[in-house]
């Protein structure tokens, strides 16, 4: 199974069901996901938690906007069967103003319009909106 997909749909079902936050095993990708999610304002905090028996954990906390979750959709792109990639000419916008694509970059995990300013291309994870 891939692990950043099952990331996507922890959120998506915890956003649906307007819970407060949402658990999964720990990753160092899917922390950078998550960082830059809370730093693009779509997640209100991103903790690390370690159990006994050495497992992190790694916990979003969702945002909500009076009572409206602040993510109205979030997509995995790039999938296992099946890579997409795109220089930094070529990102589509999702969402309209408020979308913003997640890009694997060789400068680490960052948002197309980072991306786009760095002018470096990459595979297009996921899009946010």
């Amino acid at each position: 199974m891939d692990p950043i997909a099952d990331m996507l749909t922890r959120i998506r079902n915890a956003n649906s069901r307007k819970k407060e936050s949402t658990s999964m095993p720990y990753s160092k990708i899917k922390n950078e996901i998550a960082s830059l999610l809370q730093k693009n304002g779509y997640l209100a905090k991103v903790e690390i938690k370690e159990a006994p028996d050495k497992k992190k954990t790694l916990t979003l906390s969702l945002r909500y906007d009076e009572g409206e979750p602040v993510i109205d959709g979030i997509k995995r792109i790039s999938k296992t069967g099946q890579r997409i990639y795109s220089d930094s000419k070529n990102f589509e916008r999702y969402g309209g103003r408020r979308g913003m694509i997640v890009v694997s970059t060789s400068k680490g995990i960052m948002s197309h319009f980072r991306a786009r300013k760095e002018n470096l291309g990459g595979e297009v994870v996921c899009t946010i909106y």
